[in-house]
């Protein structure tokens, strides 16, 4: 990607476009490693690379800073995989058509993967430069963080010698966030029977909804459109679910849902339809609700088995449970009802449940339960991550705000966010550690809407250059 006017940062954006053409979905994160590791060979560098595809890569301090405390820039390798209707990409296979949009990056039909990639693009500039002042700098890059901050949960934090870590997972130049909510993943299984059919199969979809995360988005009042679909197809009685699904990860607002439906009532679902539309297309005009012929014979659930699938996912709360009593304007506790998906004769509804206070977070998740048991469900949890305290002591923290101050002729906005960040597992890992978060403007993250400003980026990256030097 050739961004003339932006030549110091021509590195950075060099390898965000190198990364773009790897595939580096969640639990796809093998042959990110791979190059990672690679690159580290190329250049002599140490490295580490463990069983869950978690890499460091350390780099000796420039002469005058052998001294200095060790720094760690960190970023995660896996992005959320999303797509729009008629995208041919396989991303499970295939890289990211990336292209310039005035001041943005942006993806042709997915999801960008500025979240998260345009950390290692940092990290690999700094790795890779000859003229960068710094201390000691380690490389660290975790996998699968989209999906339960899976990879910074397993890896050894014993291998790494810094305990000053700059995490670039925040999408808000000027912003500096030192705390964060922990969080973990529900999942509630509804076992039936599949049993032979013949009624006339329908298909009902919602789409074009806008999405986004669920930490960042959750209080800005997005629609969900699994519980649209279910609210929409709880009108008749007469439902039997061939298959369900909708959503793509647990810790992104849905944008879409999917039901193949069998039903001798299938007309009178058109009220609904329309209501629905009225009623959801104020905050979200692009929603389309389809009812058709699905064209499909075969066998569907009973409608028992039906009926308590769609009341879970009508009961389960998502969205924003409780507002922060301390902080102005700060989501307490949430939930996201992010997923669904039909395998066989099994409905599998996924949850993301976050909170800045362990007790209320507990507090959701027995809700939750109680209404999984409620319909004699599976119910099982996943991926628990610890919150982020606020550290009052911060050496760096302070000396980051006197940078930008410097540099910028005016203070940083210094916040604690609802949205779950690997900060809190490895604060809970090392004895000590001082981290900040910190990242470039980067808009509509884990939608298809991705996109990431490149004037953001660049002076970002002068930041993260002068910063090194003040260590």
């Amino acid at each position: 990607m050739i961004l003339p006017e932006y030549k110091d940062a021509e590195k950075v954006f060099y390898f965000f476009e190198e990364i773009s053409k790897i595939p580096h979905a969640s639990e796809n994160t093998g042959p990110i490693a791979d190059w990672l590791v690679a690159f580290a060979k190329e250049r002599g560098l140490w490295y580490y690379r463990d069983g869950k595809n978690n890499v460091i890569i350390r780099k000796p301090a420039t002469a005058g800073y052998e001294k200095r405390p060790t720094v760690i820039f960190q970023g995660h390798t896996d992005m959320v995989a999303d797509k729009v209707a008629g995208c041919n990409i396989d991303m499970s296979r295939e890289g990211l058509q990336i292209y310039r949009d005035g001041d943005f990056i942006r993806a042709e039909g997915t999801t960008l993967g500025g979240d998260d990639g345009v950390a290692l693009a940092y990290a690999l500039a700094v790795l890779d430069s000859s003229d960068i002042e710094h201390p000691e700098f380690e490389a660290l890059f975790t996998s699968d963080e989209e999906i339960g901050l899976l990879g910074a949960t397993a890896l050894d934090a014993s291998v790494l010698h810094g305990k000053i870590l700059v995490n670039i997972d925040s999408d808000e130049e000027g912003v500096f966030t030192v705390g964060c909510a922990g969080g973990l993943r529900v999942d509630m299984t509804v076992n039936g029977k599949l049993m032979a059919d013949e009624a006339t199969k329908y298909r009902l979809g919602v789409s074009g909804l806008i999405g986004g995360h669920s930490g960042t988005e959750i209080d800005k009042g997005r629609e969900n459109a699994i519980k649209i679909l279910a609210e929409i197809l709880s009108a008749t009685s007469d439902v039997r679910i061939v298959t369900i699904s909708g959503g793509n990860a647990d810790n992104a607002i849905p944008r879409y849902a999917e039901c193949v439906f069998s039903s001798n009532k299938a007309d009178s679902l058109f009220g609904k339809i329309e209501e629905a539309k009225a009623k959801y297309g104020v905050r979200e005009s692009g929603i389309e609700i389809l009812l058709e012929a699905a064209g499909v014979s075969g066998a569907s659930f009973d409608a028992d088995t039906s009926r308590k699938v769609l009341e879970i996912i009508s009961k389960t709360p998502s969205g924003v449970y409780k507002m922060s009593e301390e902080i102005s304007g700060l989501p307490e506790t949430s939930s996201n009802l992010g997923v669904v998906v039909t395998d066989g004769g099994r409905v599998t509804i996924s949850t993301s449940v976050r909170s800045s206070k362990n007790s209320e977070k507990s507090k959701l998740v027995a809700i939750i339960r109680e209404i999984s048991d409620s319909y004699g469900a599976g119910f099982g949890t996943r991926g628990e991550y610890p919150a982020w305290e606020y550290k009052a002591d911060s050496y760096l923290r302070e000396l980051m705000k006197k940078t930008y101050t410097d540099l910028y002729g005016k203070e940083p906005k210094v916040i604690i966010i609802h949205a779950g960040l690997e900060c809190g597992i490895f604060a809970d890992k090392i004895e000590g550690l001082d981290c900040v978060s910190i990242g470039p403007d980067n808009f509509d993250i884990h939608t298809p809407s991705e996109r990431l400003s490149i004037s953001s980026t660049a002076r970002v990256w002068e930041y993260l250059k002068e910063l090194l030097k003040r260590i």
